[in-house]
């Protein structure tokens, strides 16, 4: 069963046995290792769950499910950097995000859009910088926090194009220039020799990046401010994993990102089949 309430349970933050019920961890002192039944289970899920992985599915099934649904036009000749792109109405069914289903109260969109791609180069170069990203910052900050940089610098990227006046938006690529800004606060943090290679390695990285933007038609650059900067907020306020294990709030914060992203899909599914 998911939720256990009596018996011998791993920490969720130090991984040692401890009981479900008992008020405190007698090893690292956490108070209620048993979440209320569920510290065990969420402890097991984000010690064996590559969120990488997941996300890294998410998108390509999404992204096979835009072409098939509507092939006619994913398959019209286009030129390179549109190649294989599906239509801005199936896109919209699959929860495009935007100024305009903004208006529609279609607020969800801003975790939905997040898994949705617009091409299969811009995929290809978005799934590219999540897995060269996503381990560093898991590695740094932890699989929890990863989920939660990722999903609220991703959301809080679309929130600011909505309010610049973006119709239509859609990729990862918000949530990607959050996990950059992480790491550039992991490095302001950090400090020292360590600390200072971060910080230039990927602030260098993210202002390429945006720079890049301003050249490329179609980029979404309110986006990639928007994300960037809900990664560096996310990154100051998350404790590095170098001074302590991932707490049971953490793993809560990464547990209702995901809910609320599952949350999303079904508020869109519904939307779509109304």
């Amino acid at each position: 069963m998911f939720r256990k309430t009596s018996g011998a349970i791993l920490c969720p933050s130090c991984g040692r046995l401890t009981n479900a019920d008992a008020p405190i961890c007698l090893v690292c002192g956490r108070r209620n290792p048993g979440m209320w039944g569920f510290g065990g289970a969420l402890g097991t899920l984000f010690r064996r769950w590559n969120f990488v992985n997941a996300v890294t599915v998410i998108c390509a099934v999404l992204y096979l499910a835009s072409i098939v649904l509507d092939p006619a036009s994913a398959l019209r000749p286009r030129g390179l950097f549109d190649a294989f792109a599906p239509s801005d109405r199936m896109l919209v069914l699959l929860g495009g995000a935007g100024s305009v289903p903004w208006a529609y109260g279609h607020w969800w969109t801003i975790l939905t859009a997040i898994y949705l791609h617009g091409s299969v180069l811009h995929i290809l170069f978005n799934l590219l910088w999540i897995r060269q990203l996503g381990p560093a910052v898991e590695e740094l900050y932890g699989p929890a926090r990863l989920v939660v940089i990722f999903t609220v610098s991703g959301a809080l990227g679309f929130v600011a194009s909505n309010l610049f006046g973006v119709p239509f938006t859609i990729g990862a690529s918000g949530a990607i220039f959050g996990l950059l800004g992480a790491m550039v606060a992991y490095g302001r943090k950090r400090g020292g020799v360590f600390g200072g290679l971060i910080l230039r390695q990927y602030g260098q990285w993210a202002l390429v990046l945006f720079v890049f933007g301003f050249f490329m038609a179609g980029v979404n650059n309110f986006a990639h401010a928007g994300g960037f900067i809900g990664g560096f907020l996310a990154g100051l306020l998350l404790s590095p994993a170098e001074r302590g294990r991932e707490q049971g709030f953490d793993r809560m914060l990464a547990a209702l990102c995901i809910l609320a992203t599952v949350l999303a899909f079904a508020l869109q599914i519904g939307a779509a089949l109304l």
